[in-house]
């Protein structure tokens, strides 16, 4: 999965830029996210837990929708390796669209 994720028909951008929360050591749960222009808060951790050389975080964005991203702490790097569409009815950050079809 290189640059992209699919989203119905849209595509999104894999490549992410996070901010973190920092409490005890750097980057240690992400708090908001940006995708292409789009800037999203996490709305809850679902779930977290390490591989040999990542983290991954399971997020519920204010979208409504499920990502999964994983950290390399060794190049300070993140990516997107899942997403699950939702529903969400609420407030989006300024510059984000809601989905017509909603």
């Amino acid at each position: 999965m290189k640059g992209i994720l699919e989203k119905g028909k849209r595509e999104i951008p894999a490549k992410i830029k996070v901010d973190c929360y920092a409490g005890y050591k750097t980057n240690q749960r992400p708090v908001t996210f940006s995708l292409g222009k789009k800037k999203m808060k996490v709305t809850d951790i679902l779930d977290q837990w390490y591989g040999p050389d990542h983290t991954y975080f399971k997020v519920l964005a204010e979208d409504a929708n499920i990502y999964i991203m994983r950290y390399r702490e060794a190049n300070d790097h993140w990516d997107v390796v899942f997403f699950k569409e939702g529903d969400y009815q609420g407030e989006i950050s300024p510059g984000m669209e809601k989905d017509a079809s909603s």
